[in-house]
């Protein structure tokens, strides 16, 4: 075979290679795939700081921007290896003249699944779904969470807090088998939640509905939670992306002048490359740009400072 081989040349010596060693060939490039596939996986993931879910609660793009990537602007953290998984499209209920109610199975399954894998820390949610919540036992006393992780907080957000029913124990099995029988309910009442839309961000969006914070019990992350509350209820508006005099490094200096400016999918997917790029063009003090297009979107507003790195798939300053 080898010296077959070494008689060959060209395209004729390739494909006896490939006719003799196709199998070995194909296994070994699967195998270089899932180890290529495994490690980037590995260096790429990125640390979930917090997981919040909006039920029965619809928001707007900016809106949910500023829920996601908003809160991580306020933490000032890396967003290339930080993360708020912000799970949306929940609804939850009963009535099955809601346009919504035919995906209410589908958001409690992955609702409960959440919670039992520990991986939803706030609900956003409106007073259908808070009552759902609480009545189940699902969220923590908000009243002692405050006064343990957050007193100096305690007496700013208790005109917030809202009372809600936990049902520790009920007939409802027995009614089951003999609908004869009249409901009885062993319960308890205490502040499970905060009216969380009278105030900062949400009250900022223009919510005309009464939107709930509850913070789910099982939590691991309820330090991380009260900053949560603490960025929601936050006086000043914060947009992700825009200007930010900090510490942290600017790609762009102020004496800029850039009447349109549009950074799309390409600055997520390459942003070493980016990176280099912008802080080339900072080097050389580029003044009286008409405008900077990357991509097929344009803005006609001045940008003076872009932060980085750059945590929106297509981020408009």
């Amino acid at each position: 075979m080898n010296t077959c081989l070494n008689h060959l040349h060209g395209k004729k010596k390739i494909q006896y290679i490939w006719d003799y060693y196709k199998l070995p060939i194909i296994i070994g490039l699967i195998f270089l795939y899932i180890i290529s596939y495994t490690v980037h996986g590995h260096f790429s993931k990125k640390e979930a700081l917090l997981y919040t879910g909006l039920v029965n609660v619809s928001a707007s793009e900016q809106l949910t921007d500023e829920l996601s990537y908003g809160f991580l602007d306020f933490l000032d953290a890396n967003s290339s290896k930080k993360v708020l998984k912000l799970y949306t499209g929940l609804y939850l209920t009963d009535n099955p003249d809601n346009p919504n109610h035919e995906y209410t199975y589908a958001s409690r399954i992955k609702t409960v699944a959440s919670i039992d894998d520990e991986k939803l820390d706030i609900l956003l949610m409106n007073k259908e779904a808070f009552d759902a919540f609480s009545q189940n036992g699902y969220l923590y006393n908000m009243e002692e969470l405050l006064r343990d992780t957050a007193p100096e907080a305690m007496a700013e957000w208790e005109p917030y807090l809202v009372t809600n029913t936990v049902i520790l124990e009920d007939n409802a099995d027995d009614i089951l088998l003999d609908g004869s029988l009249p409901y009885q309910a062993v319960t308890d009442e205490f502040p499970m939640g905060l009216l969380i839309s009278e105030k900062g961000l949400f009250r900022r969006a223009g919510f005309e509905d009464d939107v709930y914070l509850g913070v789910v019990k099982n939590s691991p992350r309820m330090d991380m939670a009260i900053e949560y509350i603490k960025y929601l209820y936050s006086p000043s508006k914060h947009t992700p992306g825009a200007p930010r005099q900090t510490g942290r490094a600017y790609l762009f200096s102020a004496n800029m002048t850039l009447h349109r400016f549009c950074i799309t999918k390409a600055v997520q997917r390459f942003p070493i490359f980016f990176n280099i790029l912008f802080k080339k063009l900072h080097n050389l003090r580029l003044k009286n740009i008409p405008y900077l297009q990357i991509g097929n979107c344009q803005l006609h507003t001045p940008v003076h400072f872009l932060p980085h790195p750059f945590h929106s798939q297509t981020l408009f300053l």
